[in-house]
C-alpha cells in the first residue's frame, strides 16, 4: 500500500476565530493535526484540498453563501493543523478534490495507490472526493475520526451507509488507529 492523505476544506474561512471546540467540525482539529504529523513521519504525502471560488461562482446561485474566495486568507488550510512546506495545497472549485484539478496526475506521479480522505463535510465534499478517488481507480478509505459534518447524526448516517459497501475492500471506512495498525505502525 502506498497511501496519501487528503484533508478536505479544513480552511481558515470555514472556522470562526473564536472556536469553542463544541462544534462537530472543531472537535476533529486535534486528531487531524496529530495524524498529519504521524503521516509526515511515515513519508505519507499530505494534501490539503481547499475550496477556492470566484466571487460570482455558479455555486453561489443556490443557498450557499460566498466563502473561500480565491485570493483571500479564507482559502488557506487551517493553521491549527500545522501545514508544512512539504504538503500539497490543492485549489478546488467544486465538491470533489478530483474535479477539474491535477490531483489524479499528482497522486500517480507519487505512485500512490490508496487515498485516505478526511475533513469537512463528511456527507458532501469528503464523500464526493472519496467517490471520485474510486472512479480514478484508487483504493479509498474515509477516516471516520478525521471527518465531520455540522451534525454528528449526518456524519454517522453517511458513513453507516458505506461501512459494509458492496465494493469493499476498494472502499472502506476506518479510524486512524485501525489504519495505522493495518500498516504496522500502531
Amino acid at each position: 500500500m502506498k497511501p496519501a492523505v487528503i484533508i478536505v476544506d479544513m480552511l481558515e474561512g470555514n472556522y470562526s476565530k473564536e472556536r469553542t471546540g463544541n462544534k462537530e467540525e472543531e472537535k476533529i482539529i486535534p486528531y487531524v493535526r496529530d495524524f498529519l504529523s504521524t503521516c509526515r513521519s511515515l513519508a505519507i504525502p499530505v494534501i490539503f484540498a481547499c475550496d477556492s471560488f470566484l466571487k460570482d461562482d455558479f455555486i453561489f446561485r443556490g443557498r450557499m453563501k460566498p466563502h473561500a474566495l480565491r485570493g483571500t486568507a479564507g482559502t488557506q488550510p487551517l493553521s491549527d493543523l500545522g501545514p508544512q512546506s512539504i504538503d500539497i495545497i490543492l485549489e478546488k472549485r467544486r465538491f470533489s478534490a478530483f474535479f477539474k484539478t491535477d490531483l489524479d496526475q499528482t497522486l500517480r506521479t507519487m505512485n500512490v495507490d490508496t487515498v485516505l480522505v478526511g475533513g469537512i463535510n463528511t456527507h458532501f465534499c469528503v464523500l464526493a472526493t472519496a467517490f471520485d478517488a474510486i472512479c480514478h481507480d484508487f483504493y479509498t478509505i474515509i477516516l471516520d475520526d478525521l471527518s465531520a459534518s455540522f451534525k454528528r447524526e449526518i456524519h454517522e448516517n453517511t458513513l453507516d451507509a458505506y461501512r459494509n459497501s458492496a465494493i469493499y475492500p476498494i472502499f472502506r471506512v476506518m479510524t486512524t488507529k485501525d489504519f495505522l495498525e493495518e500498516i504496522g505502525n500502531p
